[in-house]
């Protein structure tokens, strides 16, 4: 089955569905350039196949492509981008000690 990561802006999350059915969701906030990530959420059925990771994987690129920094309050996205330092650039210099990633590109 196909996997995708779709946008929903009226929900404000981005959905990972296999074919028809969404089976997770990462919440989302965009304000100004920036956007922030509280939750992230899979179905527990589905756990263990790498949507998560492709889930979270999606919204950073999303937000990548439209210029966005983000707030990675969601500890989900915050371990994601600390196991893949080249997202981490998505994090603003001044926001990466408030998450704990001050030192995670050294």
């Amino acid at each position: 089955m196909e996997t995708t990561v779709v946008d929903v802006p009226e929900r404000g999350r981005f959905e990972i569905r296999v074919g028809d059915r969404v089976v997770g969701l990462a919440s989302y906030h965009v304000e100004g350039g920036t956007m922030a990530l509280p939750h992230t959420e899979v179905d527990p059925g589905m756990g263990g196949r790498g949507l998560g990771k492709a889930l979270v994987s999606g919204v950073l690129d999303a937000a990548r492509e439209r210029g966005l920094t983000v707030l990675p309050y969601c500890s989900f996205v915050r371990h994601y981008i600390q196991q893949h330092p080249e997202t981490l650039d998505l994090v603003a210099d001044d926001d990466k000690p408030h998450f704990g990633l001050a030192t995670a590109d050294r």
